[in-house]
């Protein structure tokens, strides 16, 4: 019987280890979310708020036991093109690249709610090893020549 997903009282123990583990891991994730908005070519306050936003809503809509929530270097790399074309576009300023940081984000945290809820992950075995392999030593190759 699976029962990670059942409710623990907590104790003394239990609080001071989460207390821990939360501070470790806003320690981590302060300088990440700070280097993948420099990569992004965007604030180092937007990587804040935005790292504060998704470990918030982690926190309110559930997690899983060991799971650490934050930015990605994949995402990060993507991004750089959005928001430098969408400064390119814009008035001086204006910061359209951020606006449309935002909407995208916004859209790919529905996008993957809804995978999550129509149990699309299951989906991933259908990748071959080789493809995935070639996905992350891509993924390298680019976030070495930024």
């Amino acid at each position: 019987m699976d029962t990670s997903n059942e409710f623990v009282a907590p104790t003394e123990q239990t609080v001071q280890a989460d207390v821990f583990s939360g501070i470790t891991v806003a320690l981590a994730l302060v300088p990440e979310a700070v280097a993948f908005a420099f990569v992004a070519n965007v604030s180092p306050v937007v990587g804040l708020y935005g790292a504060f936003i998704m470990c918030l809503l982690t926190s309110v809509l559930g997690g899983r036991p060991g799971m650490i929530s934050g930015a990605t270097g994949a995402m990060a790399v993507v991004m750089v093109a959005l928001v430098s074309e969408g400064n390119a576009m814009g008035a001086e300023g204006a910061m359209l690249g951020t606006q449309y940081l935002f909407i995208t984000l916004l859209l790919v945290g529905i996008l993957q709610a809804l995978a999550g809820v129509f149990k699309l992950g299951k989906l991933i075995r259908l990748v071959p090893r080789p493809v995935m392999m070639g996905f992350v030593n891509g993924l390298a190759i680019v976030r070495l020549l930024l």
